[in-house]
């Protein structure tokens, strides 16, 4: 990790909206990865909140106007289309310029009003890969008293051909946003926004749930539902075996168009294997803390190494790509590793885990070592540590030769009631030598620690599911 002297201060958001949002994208990008009121001028706000990893840019416009009194002598259909005018067209026109900046100028983005802080995160121009998002708030109680099936006022929303949308706006309006399928636009609004983001909290799993919609707007005449969450229960509950992915749509390839009714998110999160999964998730928030509790570190300028945290793949970057069901293995995993620790508080004692990855190639190792009483944390035992943690990555490399990559996580025994650091590394090993597999094997035998060679070595395989079973 990177050694940077210099804080970041993030925005926090202008308004209750904005800060809910703001508040919710840390959680599914973690702190580093996302940025409240992005500035491309001197007081010009590039949008609401950006979020970039990897090749992909997630561009969030969240507008709140009610149907107020400024529009109380009009027509239900006319506050409708004042409503649409100001949260839906202005974001959309707020997203493309911001699109246009990003993909045009993207070494000017800045964090503050002044422009004086550059976003510290590189846009790969190159590859980029847009997603527009829209948070609409303000509607929620029209929508509801509109139709007494819109339980929640959740926004209904079609998506068509431009050449179709016109007359299903004219079918479906008001209270029904029809959308192209050309350049698609995701739209939430004030009850699902906390679900979908709650939901999908982890970048790779709100991407794979945007990728799968997409997909099933390109492949149908017309995608249409009563509000988002519905189109989440039904990805949710369907899995392709053979993909190993969730979809949205019908296997009978026989229907050109997908349209559902109000009341599929209600009835999916009242099912067993819906609690199931939540409860099971619970232990996966280890990893997220572990995460969160660094970056923010890096963010106050206190994180120290030997590395760019904000350039480049990390150990921090590959770690937030793990999706939800594996953070809760890993952490499990973990738990169970932290909870047996042994308790002598007269040796230097050492416990070592390794973790497959969802990503066949990737592995982790996670050291526990106990500090040895007599010795000077920062000078003596730290330094050893990340020694020690290296050569266990290393011999990792050697006893699973496919891996490309190795993660190192060592931190003190929570157990001990005495934690205060995480040593973290990445280890490329895709080009693995003959020289350093040889340096390793020696310099695991020389400190004496045997890393995968004790007696007491446990290896186990198990199967996990998204949705438990009961």
């Amino acid at each position: 990790m990177s050694k940077n002297n210099t804080p970041i201060v993030k925005a926090e958001g202008v308004n209750a909206s904005e800060k809910l949002l703001t508040q919710l994208c840390d959680k599914v990008f973690l702190k580093l990865w996302a940025y409240a009121n992005p500035q491309k001028k001197k007081g010009i706000e590039l949008c609401d909140v950006l979020a970039v990893f990897e090749n992909h840019v997630f561009i969030f416009s969240d507008k709140d106007p009610s149907f107020k009194s400024e529009r109380a002598n009009k027509t239900d259909f006319e506050k409708w289309e004042s409503w649409k005018s100001d949260a839906i067209d202005g974001s959309i026109r707020q997203i493309k310029g911001a699109e246009k900046w990003i993909r045009k100028n993207p070494e000017k983005i800045f964090l503050d009003a002044q422009c004086t802080v550059p976003l510290p995160l590189t846009i790969d121009k190159e590859n980029l890969k847009i997603h527009r998002i829209i948070v609409a708030h303000g509607a929620k109680e029209a929508c509801k008293n509109d139709s007494q099936n819109n339980i929640n006022g959740s926004l209904a929303i079609a998506y068509a051909d431009l050449k179709d949308s016109k007359k299903l706006s004219e079918t479906l309006a008001p209270f029904c946003l029809t959308l192209p399928k050309n350049e698609v636009v995701h739209v939430f609004d004030s009850h699902n926004l906390k679900i979908i983001l709650g939901e999908l909290d982890t970048v790779h799993d709100l991407l794979w749930y945007f990728e799968a919609k997409e997909e099933a707007i390109k492949k149908y005449t017309y995608l249409s539902y009563c509000g988002e969450e519905d189109l989440l229960a039904m990805y949710l509950t369907n899995f392709d075996e053979e993909s190993q992915k969730h979809y949205i749509g019908a296997k009978d390839e026989k229907f050109d168009g997908i349209g559902m009714e109000e009341g599929f998110w209600e009835d999916f999160i009242k099912s067993g294997p819906y609690k199931r999964r939540k409860e099971a998730d619970k232990v996966s928030y280890l990893w997220d803390n572990l995460l969160q509790k660094t970056l923010q570190n890096a963010l106050d300028g206190v994180l120290i190494g030997d590395g760019n945290i904000f350039k480049g793949e990390t150990a921090m970057s590959k770690m937030a790509k793990e999706p939800r069901v594996s953070r809760r293995i890993i952490s499990g995993n973990m738990q169970n590793a932290i909870v047996s620790f042994p308790t002598d508080p007269n040796k230097l004692t050492r416990h070592l885990g390794c973790y497959s990855s969802f990503y066949p190639d990737l592995m982790y190792v996670f050291l526990q070592l106990s500090p040895p009483p007599s010795a000077d944390y920062k000078t003596e035992y730290r330094p050893v540590r990340r020694i020690l943690l290296e050569i266990a990555c290393g011999v990792a490399k050697n006893k699973f030769p496919h891996l490309k990559t190795i993660i190192g996580i060592a931190i003190d025994p929570p157990i001990l009631g005495k934690g205060v650091s995480e040593d973290f590394m990445l280890m490329d090993c895709e080009n693995w030598t003959k020289e350093q597999a040889e340096y390793y094997k020696k310099e695991n035998k020389e400190t004496g620690f045997n890393f995968f060679e004790t007696d007491n070595l446990e290896t186990g395989k198990g199967k996990t599911y998204e949705f438990p079973p009961e």
